[in-house]
């Protein structure tokens, strides 16, 4: 029974991260090309929370029942893009610091000296 809890959790959340859409930029965000994109994508947030607000008026006024899902689904996928925003913002430091430190130990020490083989 475990085996199959397993599996079946495992199969989900390679469906999930492979075809639905905000995984998909948050993966795209996350590499080192996309750091940069964490910011602007914060703003995807605030439409996700406007469909939030929509279909949880159209619940309250006697719509039905599974707009709260949804409304669970807009609000998780708010909460995905605002955070994503802050992090890569940490992670693009992160390399930057890394980088700087791989160029920096590639320098020579000061006072010392630098050979040039000159070839004709």
């Amino acid at each position: 029974m475990f085996r199959l809890i397993w599996a079946l959790s495992v199969r989900t959340r390679y469906f999930l991260r492979r075809y639905m859409p905000t995984n998909i930029l948050l993966d795209a965000i996350r590499n080192r090309r996309g750091l940069r994109w964490g910011v602007p994508a914060m703003a995807l947030a605030i439409p996700y929370l406007y469909a939030a607000s929509i279909c949880a008026q159209l619940a309250e006024n006697g719509g039905p029942g599974w707009l709260h899902l949804l409304v669970l689904l807009f609000i998780w996928n708010a909460l995905k893009m605002a955070w994503i925003g802050p992090v890569s913002v940490f992670e693009l430091l992160r390399v930057r610091i890394v980088k700087r430190r791989e160029n920096h130990s590639r320098l020579p020490e000061p006072g010392s000296t630098v050979r040039v083989l000159v070839t004709a």
